[in-house]
């Protein structure tokens, strides 16, 4: 279930969520046509090196073999970083997460290599989008299908699919917690979101269905009807103000 996190454990993880963002901020250079989805682990594991006591927090976490996860094109989530290269005209996700002094922060990010149709730009633009309406919901009081429902219908309303069959998740004192966070629902229904709650919100969206395949490695996730996926999130705290975005 939810964990309440006092004002110093939201502190805490807001220095893991700035150095979050700073990362996934950096990789918009690093992210070109040539680089492999290893080198973007590898610059992940080094650019943590310049926040003492931080560490990936992905890597081991019920086996992951890496420290962050790259999905390309069709793939969702929990892509295995390996040596493929990156062309011009993929979208690439990246997903990470943070450990610091015991608290953990989880954030991802979709960034477009070179040129793209608009159908594309539109699937990144409006997964983002979505993002960031279920976050405007994830106040005090409200509930996990508050924030399912607002999703679900901005990406609809688009002409995109939302992924069922991974959700987002509560985040604190473990990296996924109950309950979960779908990017659909009805409202008023699900966990009521109290004060000093924090959530993982991460809206994963489809151009074609919702119905998803397992890769044969275990981990990666891809749409079954290979149409593009994207993927952005954010670690977001329930205070008496409004929700507080922790990883920007």
């Amino acid at each position: 279930m939810f964990q309440p996190l006092s004002h110093n454990e939201l502190m805490i993880m807001r220095k893991a969520g700035k150095a979050a963002a700073d990362i996934l901020k950096r990789l918009k250079k690093v992210i070109k046509p040539g680089i492999s989805t290893q080198e973007i682990d590898s610059f992940f594991k080094n650019a943590l090196k310049g926040y003492p006591g931080m560490e990936a927090a992905f890597r081991g976490f019920r086996g992951y073999p890496a420290s962050l996860c790259v999905s390309v094109n069709e793939e969702i989530i929990h892509g295995i970083p390996s040596g493929r290269v990156i062309q011009k005209g993929d979208i690439v996700s990246v997903d990470l997460g943070i450990k610091y002094k015991g608290l953990f922060v989880d954030a991802a990010h979709t960034y477009i290599v070179g040129k793209v149709s608009k159908v594309v730009r539109k699937l990144v633009k409006v997964t983002l989008g979505a993002l960031y309406v279920g976050i405007k919901k994830a106040k005090v009081g409200a509930k996990v299908g508050d924030v399912g429902f607002a999703i679900q219908k901005f990406v609809e309303r688009n002409g995109f699919s939302v992924i069922r069959k991974f959700v987002g998740h509560g985040i604190g004192k473990d990296l996924h917690l109950a309950p979960e966070i779908p990017n659909f629902g009805k409202v008023r229904e699900g966990e009521e979101l109290k004060e000093n709650y924090a959530i993982a919100i991460e809206p994963m969206v489809s151009s074609g269905s919702f119905d998803v395949d397992i890769l044969g490695d275990g981990w990666g996730v891809k749409t079954k009807d290979d149409s593009l996926s994207a993927h952005f999130e954010h670690t977001v705290a329930i205070t008496k103000k409004g929700p507080w975005i922790l990883t920007q």
